[in-house]
């Protein structure tokens, strides 16, 4: 299955969730604009945006479950939804793990290792920052503390015109 493909999978299992089609999109978006420009290789590449489309895909049941949609409940009920999302797609076994990894870690912000994981990490804030309106001391903390790329700082300071 080519990204696209799980692409329009995963908007088809969002259920018409404007809201979590639209983000999914957006991360989806600048993860494949970051990944591009910092140069990874088909591989990593694929690996990194099929990550960001499925990044959320447990905000529908920790919203019926816990009734929101903290991080660690995402990366907690990702996991195996995630994988059973990903089993018939055709992807290679150790593909499909570091997906399962990222999807189960996105919201983790320490002992973050490789560029597929940094790059989901600020595609993710970028639009969580825009979405939430964090403020801009927030995002110039987390530009100083946690993003690595040159192109993912340059994509936030840019948008956030800082």
């Amino acid at each position: 299955m080519q990204v696209a493909e799980i692409l329009k999978k995963m908007i088809d299992y969002s259920d018409g969730n404007r809201h979590d089609i639209n983000h999914l999109l957006k991360v989806w978006g600048y993860a494949k604009t970051i990944g591009e420009l910092e140069g990874l290789d088909e591989k990593t590449q694929r690996i990194l945006e099929v990550a960001a489309i499925l990044h959320d895909i447990a905000c529908p049941i920790c919203r019926e479950k816990y009734g929101n949609t903290n991080g660690k409940y995402q990366e907690q009920e990702g996991i195996p939804l995630a994988q059973d999302f990903l089993k018939d797609t055709g992807l290679p076994v150790d593909e499909i793990d570091r997906i399962v990894y990222l999807v189960g870690h996105h919201h983790t912000l320490t002992d973050i290792e490789g560029q597929d994981y940094q790059i989901l990490v600020e595609a993710d804030y970028i639009v969580n920052a825009d979405e939430s309106s964090y403020s801009i001391g927030n995002i110039r903390n987390t530009c100083e503390k946690i993003f690595k790329t040159g192109s993912g700082i340059e994509i936030l300071k840019s948008v956030f015109e800082m």
